[in-house]
Protein backbone atom coordinates (compact mmCIF):
# COMPACT_ATOMS: atom_id res chain seq x y z
CA UNK A 1 0.00 0.00 0.00
CA UNK A 2 1.48 3.25 -0.93
CA UNK A 3 2.55 5.56 2.18
CA UNK A 4 -0.19 7.78 3.06
CA UNK A 5 -3.03 5.99 1.68
CA UNK A 6 -5.89 4.90 3.78
CA UNK A 7 -6.36 1.40 5.02
CA UNK A 8 -10.25 2.46 5.42
CA UNK A 9 -13.01 1.78 3.20
CA UNK A 10 -12.65 4.30 0.03
CA UNK A 11 -16.23 4.00 -0.42
CA UNK A 12 -17.80 5.14 2.47
CA UNK A 13 -20.03 7.98 1.18
CA UNK A 14 -20.69 6.26 -2.08
CA UNK A 15 -23.22 3.69 -3.09
CA UNK A 16 -22.83 4.02 -7.12
CA UNK A 17 -20.41 0.93 -7.42
CA UNK A 18 -20.10 1.66 -10.85
CA UNK A 19 -18.84 5.62 -9.81
CA UNK A 20 -15.09 6.38 -11.60
CA UNK A 21 -13.63 9.15 -9.62
CA UNK A 22 -10.90 8.78 -12.96
CA UNK A 23 -13.20 9.91 -14.60
CA UNK A 24 -12.26 13.39 -13.31
CA UNK A 25 -8.29 12.76 -14.04
CA UNK A 26 -6.88 16.47 -14.58
CA UNK A 27 -4.77 14.78 -17.76
CA UNK A 28 -4.76 17.54 -20.17
CA UNK A 29 -6.84 15.20 -23.24
CA UNK A 30 -9.39 15.01 -20.07
CA UNK A 31 -13.01 16.26 -21.08
CA UNK A 32 -14.84 15.71 -17.74
CA UNK A 33 -12.31 17.65 -16.21
CA UNK A 34 -12.14 20.38 -18.90
CA UNK A 35 -16.23 21.02 -18.75
CA UNK A 36 -15.95 20.91 -14.70
CA UNK A 37 -12.97 23.11 -14.58
CA UNK A 38 -15.24 25.45 -16.72
CA UNK A 39 -18.28 25.38 -15.48
CA UNK A 40 -17.40 25.47 -12.00
CA UNK A 41 -15.33 28.53 -12.09
CA UNK A 42 -16.58 31.77 -9.99
CA UNK A 43 -17.53 33.50 -13.19
CA UNK A 44 -19.48 31.21 -14.84
CA UNK A 45 -21.53 30.08 -11.64
CA UNK A 46 -22.14 33.27 -10.81
CA UNK A 47 -23.37 34.34 -14.69
CA UNK A 48 -25.20 31.38 -14.88
CA UNK A 49 -27.39 31.81 -11.50
CA UNK A 50 -28.00 35.73 -13.23
CA UNK A 51 -29.44 34.24 -16.41
CA UNK A 52 -31.60 31.70 -14.27
CA UNK A 53 -34.22 34.31 -13.65
CA UNK A 54 -34.27 35.88 -17.35
CA UNK A 55 -32.04 37.32 -20.64
CA UNK A 56 -29.75 39.83 -20.07
CA UNK A 57 -27.48 42.06 -21.70
CA UNK A 58 -24.13 42.13 -21.54
CA UNK A 59 -23.62 45.57 -19.73
CA UNK A 60 -26.51 43.86 -17.09
CA UNK A 61 -24.33 41.03 -16.48
CA UNK A 62 -20.97 43.30 -16.21
CA UNK A 63 -23.03 45.56 -13.62
CA UNK A 64 -24.03 42.68 -11.67
CA UNK A 65 -21.06 40.66 -11.04
CA UNK A 66 -18.69 42.83 -8.83
CA UNK A 67 -14.88 42.37 -9.85
CA UNK A 68 -15.21 41.25 -13.37
CA UNK A 69 -13.72 42.71 -16.33
CA UNK A 70 -14.86 43.32 -19.39
CA UNK A 71 -12.58 40.91 -20.65
CA UNK A 72 -13.19 37.91 -18.57
CA UNK A 73 -16.71 38.20 -18.87
CA UNK A 74 -16.57 38.41 -22.95
CA UNK A 75 -14.16 34.93 -22.33
CA UNK A 76 -16.85 33.50 -19.87
CA UNK A 77 -19.76 34.14 -22.21
CA UNK A 78 -17.46 33.10 -25.31
CA UNK A 79 -17.07 29.47 -23.16
CA UNK A 80 -20.28 28.93 -22.02
CA UNK A 81 -21.59 29.65 -25.31
CA UNK A 82 -19.38 26.96 -26.72
CA UNK A 83 -20.30 24.66 -24.44
CA UNK A 84 -24.03 24.84 -25.20
CA UNK A 85 -24.77 26.62 -21.93
CA UNK A 86 -26.02 29.61 -22.84
CA UNK A 87 -27.04 31.54 -25.99
CA UNK A 88 -26.11 34.59 -27.63
CA UNK A 89 -28.67 36.62 -29.65
CA UNK A 90 -27.68 39.19 -31.97
CA UNK A 91 -30.50 41.93 -33.24
CA UNK A 92 -29.42 43.91 -36.14
CA UNK A 93 -30.16 47.40 -34.75
CA UNK A 94 -27.95 50.40 -34.28
CA UNK A 95 -26.08 50.20 -31.74
CA UNK A 96 -26.00 45.98 -31.68
CA UNK A 97 -28.29 44.84 -29.36
CA UNK A 98 -27.01 41.43 -27.81
CA UNK A 99 -28.80 39.50 -25.24
CA UNK A 100 -27.79 36.10 -23.27
CA UNK A 101 -30.12 33.32 -22.28
CA UNK A 102 -29.52 30.37 -20.31
CA UNK A 103 -30.46 27.32 -22.79
CA UNK A 104 -32.35 23.85 -22.25
CA UNK A 105 -28.80 22.79 -20.88
CA UNK A 106 -27.84 25.70 -18.81
CA UNK A 107 -31.17 25.25 -16.98
CA UNK A 108 -30.45 21.51 -15.89
CA UNK A 109 -27.07 22.84 -14.85
CA UNK A 110 -28.63 25.83 -12.74
CA UNK A 111 -30.95 23.07 -10.80
CA UNK A 112 -27.77 21.09 -10.03
CA UNK A 113 -26.16 24.62 -8.73
CA UNK A 114 -29.04 25.41 -7.02
CA UNK A 115 -28.38 22.34 -4.90
CA UNK A 116 -24.98 23.25 -4.61
CA UNK A 117 -25.86 26.63 -2.89
CA UNK A 118 -28.73 24.80 -0.67
CA UNK A 119 -26.12 22.48 0.26
CA UNK A 120 -23.74 24.84 1.54
CA UNK A 121 -26.00 27.35 2.91
CA UNK A 122 -27.77 24.02 5.42
CA UNK A 123 -24.01 22.95 6.32
CA UNK A 124 -22.25 26.13 6.31
CA UNK A 125 -21.92 25.93 10.23
CA UNK A 126 -20.51 22.80 10.13
CA UNK A 127 -17.93 24.00 8.02
CA UNK A 128 -17.13 26.78 9.77
CA UNK A 129 -17.31 24.55 13.17
CA UNK A 130 -14.74 22.63 11.35
CA UNK A 131 -12.67 25.26 10.02
CA UNK A 132 -12.07 26.36 13.72
CA UNK A 133 -11.15 23.13 15.00
CA UNK A 134 -8.56 22.56 12.05
CA UNK A 135 -7.43 25.89 12.46
CA UNK A 136 -6.87 25.18 16.35
CA UNK A 137 -5.17 22.06 15.97
CA UNK A 138 -2.77 23.94 12.98
CA UNK A 139 -2.15 26.84 16.16
CA UNK A 140 -0.77 24.10 18.13
CA UNK A 141 1.34 22.50 15.75
CA UNK A 142 -0.87 19.58 15.32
Amino acid sequence: MEEGTSNSPSDICSTDRDYDVLQWDAREECEVRQILDRIADKWSLLVIALLEKRTLRFTELKRNIDGISQRMLTTTLRHLERDGIIERTVYPVVPPKVDYALTPLGCTLHETIRSLVLWTEQNQADIIAARQRYDMRAADGM
